[in-house]
């Protein structure tokens, strides 16, 4: 039994039952080492495999051409490090608005001497394509774009990206750690070349993802050992939770349409009803965005207050991402947009799942408004424009 109403589902999601199910066997029963020549292995091999077809077909790519991971983290490391340790030196060209993965890959490999150019984003948290075309240099060996942002749900014009890529040979990586099971994805179409997926986020088990990496291209060892993965990364690989990263893709493909619709009506009927709010603003952008996400930030007021106030009623949101809460620093993503200081701490980050239900959405409409207005009632800087009659 779960504990209150979650909304926090880009942070990550539970496992679904089935999914579940479809490990056990793996812990169980069919526990071999993929690697070995017995039937305990092959068993184990065929299931993996079995899971790389899953994973592909989440994508629209061909199943050799899907490594299995860790996790979002390792695949993006992977992917950056991987074509910069191929090329040997070189320009990166990725945008400021990066999960953290990308971010601090690519100031890693600042200090081994490559160049990286951080492009802006406009008000609603997009890059803009011909920025990318303008910053590609006769150096450049990498584009790295993320599908959507973890933060504010938009979506990134990544087939135009990609187009551009394509059309300089340079190589593109997209984190669509947050975009994956939830957008239709499919990597030719995008023109990419690097897709970095994580199960958690889809419904399947913590601790492993995979990378798509497009035939031909050449990428450096990531994990030195054993010849797993093609000799491209060593280590035994997690069955069980290969297997379950299998199952969750085929559901999330099975099920996006259904489960966007769903979340796509919960996301309008909770975003209609806290932006009647006194200095309420949406943040990204309210066309483009995954179908469960709602950034909003409220003035007068800190995102962390009123996620604490909400927590004590039993209903879990964030303010920012999972990977970098704790800090208390704004959001770099919402000042990157052009937010102020003020309207960053006032943001929080509210990610709905298919379980939830609109006598849920119904009850986090009241406490949140009931929340946010006593926040503000005691905000010396919400009661001074109030008293002005300047707040919206």
């Amino acid at each position: 039994m779960r504990m209150g109403i979650y909304l926090d589902h880009a942070a990550t999601t539970y496992t679904e039952k089935s999914v579940f199910e479809a490990m056990r066997p793996y812990f169980e029963e069919f526990f071999g080492n993929p690697s070995s020549q017995h039937g305990f292995g092959r068993a184990a091999e065929k299931a993996v495999m079995k899971a790389r077809g899953q994973v592909a077909a989440l994508i629209g790519a061909d199943s050799s051409d899907i490594y299995f991971t860790a996790g979002g983290t390792e695949s993006d490391n992977w992917a950056i490090k991987g074509v910069a340790e191929a090329a040997g030196s070189g320009h990166i060209i990725t945008s400021a608005v990066e999960h953290h993965a990308v971010l601090e890959t690519c100031k890693y490999l600042e200090s081994r001497g490559f160049d990286v150019t951080y492009l802006p984003v406009d008000g609603k948290g997009r890059v803009n394509p011909d920025d990318v075309r303008k910053a590609i240099r006769g150096d450049t060996i990498l584009i790295s774009i993320m599908t959507a942002n973890n933060e504010t749900g938009t979506i990134m014009p990544v087939r135009e990206i990609g187009k551009i890529a394509r059309e300089h040979d340079i190589l593109f990586h997209t984190d669509a750690v947050q975009a994956a099971g939830h957008i239709p994805l499919r990597v030719d179409e995008l023109d990419v070349d690097l897709m970095s997926l994580s199960a958690h986020k889809f419904y399947g088990p913590k601790g492993v993802g995979a990378l798509y990496v497009r035939g031909g291209i050449t990428l450096s060892k990531f994990i030195h050992g054993g010849g797993h993965e093609k000799d491209k990364r060593a280590g035994t690989l997690n069955t069980p939770g290969i297997v379950g990263m299998g199952a969750a893709a085929e559901i999330a493909l099975r099920d996006m349409d259904k489960n966007a619709a769903h979340e796509q009506a919960l996301v309008k009927r909770l975003s209609d009803a806290l932006l009647q709010l006194p200095e309420s603003r949406l943040n990204g952008d309210p066309d483009n965005r995954l179908p469960g996400h709602l950034n909003i930030s409220f003035g007068g007021i800190e995102g962390e207050a009123l996620l604490t106030y909400l927590d004590m009623e039993g209903i879990a949101i964030s303010t920012g991402s999972a990977c970098s809460s704790g800090s208390s620093k704004p959001s770099y993503v919402l000042l990157a947009m052009g937010l102020s200081i003020e309207e960053a701490r006032g943001a929080v980050r509210i990610t709905l799942g298919r379980e939830n239900t609109e006598e849920q959405i119904d009850e986090v409409i009241e406490k949140t408004t009931a929340s946010v207005k006593r926040l503000q009632e005691f905000s010396p800087l919400f009661a001074q424009r109030r008293d002005k009659g300047s707040y919206v």
